[in-house]
């Protein structure tokens, strides 16, 4: 039963008794005989006392309704408040009711509903947490199955290609000079395809072992890595690194867009000499990558190179822009330009 119909009932039931005790008073204070006024008195032909309990009925029923509407429509609040719990829309901290109960009863929804989004923003964080534990952990595993296979890439396939190298070597020096043009055509690609498959596995282990900064400097890691790479390709490589104070993560993945361009050049470019450029003018630190390869055309590229976009994912992370331009048999330049904000520190 609705509380409409419910306060209904309950005030014609009032309202009766009332006419009850009001009849018994009346009774004992005027005899029976008295009443004849009220049997003998008509309205639209019919005798005024059959109107009493009509009377009593309709002020009931209105009486009635008048207390049960305003109750309805704050009950109709609550259950509408119940129903925001149920999607997750914030209730109103500060609505207040006429009737104490009903505060009191709004009160303890607010504070289900607090209680139910603290549970909902631990659960959240829990998930947050394990997924990325489970990232970190995914990451380790991926990391030492990159060391092991450069471990028994550089133990086994580097060191016979070494060897391939020597063997070509000595076989060039102990040319008797009788040899047909094609023999030594042969020979001169044979000593080309060992020369571009060092260059491939040393570019191979640069990127499936890259090396870290670990404490170093951005400048201190880029002069290490260069310096590596000039002694081990036969390649001109020149440098000019600034000293720029960075945050650490700008500065390693500043770091990692140079070993990924480097590893670039070495498998594909077949360039003969590189150049790296680390400079701050003005709010802008800039690193710029040239080498003199067969080039690419990096419209195609772009689309299909992992390489590229991962180089650009990594610029578009630190703020940066990425921009490479290539022309075939012309060379490769890369280049990306990361503004400096200042932090709060460095302003005071």
């Amino acid at each position: 039963m609705s509380i409409l119909k419910r306060q209904v009932l309950h005030s014609l039931i009032l309202s009766f008794v009332l006419l009850i005790v009001f009849i018994v008073i009346f009774t004992f204070i005027f005899p029976l005989p008295d009443w004849q006024f009220f049997i003998r008195k008509e309205i639209m032909d019919i005798p005024l006392i059959v109107y009493i309990p009509f009377l009593t009925i309709l002020i009931g029923m209105s009486g009635g309704a008048w207390a049960a509407l305003p109750l309805r429509r704050k009950l109709n609040e609550i259950q509408s408040g119940v129903m925001d719990i149920e999607h997750g829309r914030l209730l109103d901290s500060h609505k207040m009711f006429n009737i104490t109960e009903l505060t009191g009863v709004w009160s303890g929804m607010v504070n289900v509903q607090e209680q139910i989004n603290r549970r909902t923003k631990q659960s959240q964080k829990l998930v947050n947490e394990k997924a990325e534990e489970q990232e970190k952990r995914i990451q380790e595993i991926v990391s030492q199955e990159r060391n092991r296979l450069a471990r028994e890439l550089h133990d086994s396939v580097s060191q016979q290609l070494f060897a391939a190298s020597m063997m070509m070597s000595a076989i060039n020096e102990s040319k008797t000079g009788e040899e047909s043009p094609i023999e030594t055509k042969q020979l001169k690609m044979v000593e080309e395809m060992i020369h571009q498959s060092q260059l491939e596995m040393r570019a191979l282990l640069l990127h499936l072992r890259p090396v870290a900064l670990k404490g170093k400097t951005l400048k201190e890691g880029i002069h290490e890595l260069l310096v590596e790479l000039s002694n081990k390709v036969p390649m001109e490589v020149e440098w000019k690194v600034e000293e720029i104070a960075l945050d650490k993560g700008i500065e390693d993945h500043l770091f990692r867009i140079l070993q990924e361009s480097v590893s670039n050049t070495l498998r594909h470019s077949k360039a003969s000499s590189l150049e790296v450029l680390l400079i701050k003018r003005d709010s802008l630190v800039i690193l710029r990558v040239m080498d003199d390869g067969i080039g690419f055309d990096s419209e195609k590229e772009k689309t299909g190179s992992y390489g590229l976009q991962n180089m650009q994912e990594r610029a578009l992370e630190i703020g940066g822009s990425f921009k490479i331009v290539s022309v075939p048999s012309k060379g490769t330049r890369l280049e990306v330009k990361v503004p400096m904000v200042e932090t709060e520190g460095d302003e005071e």
